[in-house]
Formats: C-alpha cells, structure tokens, sequence
C-alpha cells in the first residue's frame, strides 16, 4: 500500500533538455527529507512535452537514483491505450513499484470507454495500478460506480483523486470492498482526505516543502493531530501560490529559489509573471522554506 507525502516530481530543464544532474539533487534531498514515495512522469513532471525517449529515461534515472530507498510509482498514462501500455511495460521492466495512469484527456470516453482503457492497461502488467481522477484537466470524470468495476481487477488498486471533493473518497469506500489506496491529488485538501479515510497525497508542494508535507504525514498516522494541522496551517498559502498560474511554473520558481534547479519550462507552460514570483517568496519567507 503506497501512503503519505508522495512528491509529483518536476522534471527539470537546462537550455532545452533534461537537467539529470539537479533531478538527482531534488530526489536526494527530498528522500533526506522523509519523502515516502515518488511520482516521475506525471503531469507536474511537464509529461505531456516529453518524447517517448525522454519519458522512458526519466522513469530509468529515477528509479536508479532512488535504488529502492522508497517507491517509485511511475506515471505511464495516455489518451492513447497503446502508448499507456507500451509506457507501463517499461515502467514494469524497469522496476517501478507501480503505475499511475490518468483518465484519457481530450478524447473524452464514456464511462464504458474508461472501462475497458484501464481494463486494457491492467490485461498488460502485474504492477499496481492507480488510476488518476483529474476531470479538470481531462475533461471526464469516472464515476464511483466505474472505480468500484474497476477496483474487481486485481492489479487496479487505489485512486490519486484530484476532483477536489471530499465526500467522494468517503462514499467510495462504503462501496469498494477490497483494500483500496486513496491518494489525495490536491494539497490543499490533503489532510482533510486523511479524515476521510485517505492514505497520502501525490503532492505538488513537497518538491520544495518535503519535510513539512513528510512530518504532516507523519504526525497524522501517529494521531499527533495538533502538530498535522499547525503544518497544514503553515502550508496553507504556499498550497494555492504554487496554482496561481498553471503548474509546475510556479512550483519550478519556487525549486529556482532553493537553488535545486533552473525555473524552466517547456512550452506552452510559459515563464511565470513577476507578480506571481512576488507572492511565492513571500510564502515561502513566511513558511520559513527560504
């Protein structure tokens, strides 16, 4: 069962090209840090502008570097079925722990299409899957009734949820029998998914703020209650910086600061504006992360 602070891991850039040297850095420090899993390859990681080459590498380094420390859970979905298997049989050989795969964005399958998409993928593999609810950026929504069929596959086994709804994970589990991961796709709301029954939260701000999401965690599974939400408190105006303009522009600034890597990225994630930069410093000053 995957559980606690999962970074979403940010891809670095230099000129271009993959920063392998600072992407080492950034795993290293936040494994330091208390880390408990990791996602490369998602859509924090810039997966859309990867080449195949390039994605396939980034999950290669990323579970080299990390060699078993903690898991890796390999982003390896598509809208393409074919290129999502193709990535999670990599994924797979590789050595990954498991696989998140999103919901199809833009073709916009019916709720029988996401069926037999992830139906597809799982026919293909023996790693865990965990299936990625994001209807924000892919349009769809899979319905509850959809996840309980899909949660009879033996390999699917746990959701990250990004709808934002906290009654869902709730009703979720009144319906879905066997042991199923919930995973948080918001940090914002991610101790209130605690309460609901959560199991961790695949995390934009613990790219720079892994102690703290770790420790949030943390205190929570060992009932220290106080201490999670005097966290969740500090961490609570970083949370909405890193989303005033689309991610990971902010969330890369915010590693630039830090010195971990470069702030760039791939078009058509564009620079972020001077007035974010503002408000992200200021919330990191305020968080004591800088």
């Amino acid at each position: 069962m995957f559980f606690g602070s999962i970074p979403a891991l940010i891809t670095p850039f230099y000129k271009g090209e993959i920063d392998y040297d600072s992407f080492q850095k950034i795993i290293e420090w936040s494994i330091e840090q208390g880390s408990h899993s990791f996602v490369p390859c998602g859509t924090t990681g810039e997966s859309p502008t990867l080449s195949h080459d390039e994605h396939k590498n980034v999950v290669d380094e990323c579970i080299k570097i990390v060699d078993k420390r903690v898991p890796v859970i390999a982003g390896t979905g598509s809208n393409n079925t074919i290129e999502a298997i193709e990535f999670t049989k990599h994924a797979e050989e590789s050595g990954a722990d498991g696989a998140l795969i999103v919901t199809p964005y833009y073709n916009k399958p019916t709720q029988a299409g996401l069926y037999l998409h992830y139906k597809k993928i799982a026919e293909s593999t023996s790693l865990p899957i965990i299936i990625y609810n994001i209807p924000g950026r892919s349009i769809v929504d899979m319905s509850i009734e959809t996840m309980v069929e899909l949660s009879k596959i033996k390999n699917i086994i746990g959701v990250k949820d990004a709808t934002n709804d906290l009654f869902r994970p709730l009703l979720t589990r009144t319906k879905i029998k066997k042991d199923f991961c919930y995973l948080s796709g918001e940090d914002g709301t991610a101790l209130a998914y605690l309460v609901q029954g959560g199991n961790g939260c695949i995390s934009v701000t613990a790219n720079i703020a892994p102690k703290l999401c770790s420790e949030l965690h943390n205190y929570w599974k060992n009932k220290e209650i106080d201490k999670a939400l005097q966290i969740n408190l500090k961490l609570a105006k970083i949370h909405h910086a890193l989303f005033i303009e689309s991610s990971p522009g902010p969330v890369k600034y915010a590693a630039e600061l830090l010195n971990l890597c470069s702030a760039e990225t791939r078009l058509p994630i564009a620079p972020i504006k001077d007035s974010t930069k503002l408000i992200i410093k200021k919330c990191m000053n305020e968080a004591n992360l800088i």
